[in-house]
């Protein structure tokens, strides 16, 4: 499988507005992801939500 890498991505106008809950530990990583990149908090969440669609073993 393919690592994950993270990416400066255009935003898209088809957006869907919902709230999550996550654990902190996994919230302070995806956040220093998001500050490493100069990405958004939002713009990790769908690359990493995409990723594992892609790759998801059905």
């Amino acid at each position: 499988m393919r690592k994950l890498r993270i990416e400066n991505t255009k935003k898209s106008n088809d957006t869907i507005t919902r709230t999550i809950r996550m654990n902190g530990k996994t919230f302070d990583k995806i956040n220093e992801l998001a500050e490493k990149n100069n990405l958004s908090f939002n713009s990790v969440i769908n690359q990493i939500i995409e990723y594992g669609l892609e790759n998801l073993e059905e």
